[in-house]
């Protein structure tokens, strides 16, 4: 196997609070020797498991970020027991770029694993993660909200897992996390996941969604900030005691929480967040642009259930992903 060409500038083994980057080559026209510096944050007290916090897995995505490099700026290594690994800004070249996806390749990091350390810049920090930062990690917290293209109720979220020890640990740090909203997530998509390659190593994965349109609110990034202090204390990692929230739970349970445009266009929701809606009931509109006088497309919801997540901009594309309702549940 070929070696990563990432390396660290920091210690991971090293005790205390330790500050520096995941150093890529990248030789570009104005730097023929230059690199993408990742910033990296190591915190390590003694033994005990490690919890790897990562953000911007998509650069359009800032909760995570705002949380992390909070958490990065404030830790203490004195309030830690074992190890706490902190990537704010995992695709850095998308996140300096407020864009989902990497301006140098394109690459959605998200859709990357387990990489190549041989591949793109995008599957080179994939690889690394994949070969490097995961096999380190017992606990991992994956921040993402809506970015440019989405709004989502804020929630924290796992995933239905075959190992039902590995699911149930899952929730219970779901559960901590303390977002307005838990949910048993559904991937509609998990080909080359971030996810997918934590949870087949056997790890504790959760991830958020929270938030959207290309910012972050007041609101949504102390959600963040409150529940990666949760989520570390609830691991043992981290000092303290976590901060009780209420929690709606719900379920996506299969492709009815999902409807997705036919056509292109300008779009009106005939509902908003947090609504709840029936099976049938007209939900969004989609007019014609090219000219005037013609007739909408009316979508409906495909199931009943609370309105989750929306598309952002006004303009829809055909097989764009305009709405996903989920199901309220009790756990």
């Amino acid at each position: 196997m070929v070696a990563s060409p990432i390396s660290a500038t920091v210690d991971f083994g090293a005790e205390g609070v330790n500050h520096g980057f995941l150093r890529l080559p990248y030789s570009r026209d104005d730097a023929a020797w230059g690199s993408v510096m990742i910033p990296i944050t190591v915190v390590k007290n003694g033994d005990g498991p490690t919890a790897l916090l990562t953000g911007a897995n998509h650069g359009d995505e800032y909760e995570g970020p705002i949380a992390l490099f909070d958490l990065a700026a404030r830790i203490r290594a004195q309030d830690v027991t074992g190890r706490i690994i902190i990537v704010p800004a995992m695709n850095y070249p998308a996140f300096v770029a407020a864009t989902r996806t990497s301006p140098i390749d394109r690459g959605n990091m998200n859709r990357a694993f387990p990489g190549r350390p041989d591949g793109t810049v995008t599957q080179k920090i994939a690889d690394y993660f994949q070969r490097v930062l995961l096999p380190m990690a017992d606990y991992v917290l994956d921040f993402h909200s809506g970015g440019k293209t989405l709004d989502f109720l804020p929630f924290c979220a796992a995933h239905i897992l075959p190992d039902k020890m590995q699911e149930a640990r899952s929730f219970e740090l779901v559960r901590a996390f303390g977002a307005p909203y838990s949910v048993k997530m559904l991937e509609i998509d998990a080909v080359g996941m971030y996810d997918t390659a934590a949870e087949d190593m056997g790890k504790i994965f959760v991830t958020t969604e929270l938030g959207g349109g290309g910012t972050a609110s007041a609101r949504t990034a102390e959600i963040a900030i409150r529940g990666a202090r949760n989520f570390l204390i609830a691991t043992g990692v981290l000092a303290g005691e976590v901060t009780p929230q209420p929690s709606q739970w719900l379920d996506m349970p299969d492709e009815d929480c999902f409807t997705f445009a036919e056509d292109g266009g300008m779009i009106q929701f005939l509902a908003d967040l947090g609504d709840v809606v029936e099976k049938g009931q007209p939900i969004a509109r989609i007019f014609p642009v090219a000219r005037t006088g013609l007739a909408p497309v009316t979508l409906a919801a495909r199931r009943s259930g609370l309105f989750t997540a929306r598309h952002f901009p006004g303009l829809v594309k055909p097989g764009d992903c305009v709405a996903v309702i989920a199901e309220q549940v009790e756990i």
